[in-house]
């Protein structure tokens, strides 16, 4: 069979391109584009740029080729006329163009930093609303020492103040009661004072508590958002070359390109994603921090076509 069709294909014009050949030889065998397709494992898309010549969807020329042969020998065809028409078509001239990634992270940067300068204003906030309190608390709204040095700037005053005129009828002993007197108040103000500097240090020991824990839960509000915006992350552990392209749930391209080995990527989309790996047995994938066997999902030609997070 390979034999009749080396020769039917051998008389085409050498005009024919390597899809029309294709294309030819599968409606001869009345084989539906979905079934060629399905068997081949690729998207119908794929293989009907493969017979239009059309490789928008195959940019890397390596996998181009690999698919041409593939689809020949699929159909029973010697795959040199095929690829001797590509070869015709495209010469050696059609060199492998690394694509970079379109996105190969997206870190939630913004958010993360507003969060933590968030974090941040609260806990500075905190304290210094605690060491207010407390400064008050001690000392009312005058710092310590403003009072001693006032009653030392207004000793002297008195001290050097002009003797009054006393009156020859009034008693001496009408001052001693005085005298008696301030040193009674004096010790009940020494004492009042230990007692409001007893009750400031609870109060302010409960409130830099309260100050802590505010802060505490909203760090840790912050970390579950964080956790929240990478857990739907795909990592990918490059050890061989690799064409990737990977698509998400709103069917936006979120990778791809062709890897070289030795390198890493994180990919951030909203899932289910949509993966398309070649040489998959050389790539690590984990997602929501598990292994992804993608060897499981690899078919014939060592490509994985699968869905990831449904």
């Amino acid at each position: 069979m390979s034999d009749i069709h080396t020769s039917e294909y051998a008389d085409e014009p050498r005009s024919a391109s390597p899809g029309q050949l294709l294309q030819h030889e599968r409606e001869r065998q009345a084989i539906s584009l979905e079934d060629a397709a399905l068997a081949l494992h690729l998207r119908p898309a794929v293989v009907a740029g493969l017979e239009q010549d059309h490789y928008a969807e195959i940019p890397v020329a390596t996998y181009r080729r690999g698919y041409l042969r593939t689809y020949a020998k699929y159909l029973g065809m010697d795959d040199k006329p095929v690829l001797e028409a590509y070869r015709a078509r495209y010469g050696n001239a059609d060199t492998e163009s690394e694509i970079k990634p379109v996105s190969v992270t997206r870190p939630p940067s913004k958010l993360g930093g507003l969060l933590f300068k968030l974090v941040t204003l609260l806990v500075i906030a905190g304290l210094i609303g605690v060491t207010v309190t407390w400064w008050q608390s001690r000392g009312g709204n005058t710092p310590p020492g403003l009072d001693d040095t006032t009653a030392a700037e207004t000793a002297p005053e008195t001290a050097n103040a002009p003797d009054m005129p006393s009156t020859s009828d009034a008693p001496a002993a009408s001052t001693e009661p005085r005298d008696e007197a301030k040193p009674s108040d004096t010790g009940s103000s020494t004492e009042a004072n230990p007692r409001a500097a007893s009750t400031a240090e609870p109060e302010a020991a409960t409130l830099s508590k309260t100050a802590l824990a505010a802060a505490t839960a909203v760090a840790r509000a912050a970390q579950e958002r964080a956790d929240a915006a990478t857990a739907n992350t795909l990592a990918l552990t490059f050890n061989q070359q690799s064409w990737t392209e990977i698509f998400d749930a709103r069917d936006q391209r979120v990778f791809v390109g062709l890897q070289q080995p030795g390198t890493d990527a994180s990919v951030e989309g909203q899932p289910p994603f949509r993966l398309t790996v070649g040489n998959a047995t050389g790539v690590e994938l984990r997602y929501q921090g598990k292994v992804v066997d993608l060897a499981r999902h690899a078919g014939a030609n060592n490509v994985a076509r699968f869905t990831l997070g449904e």
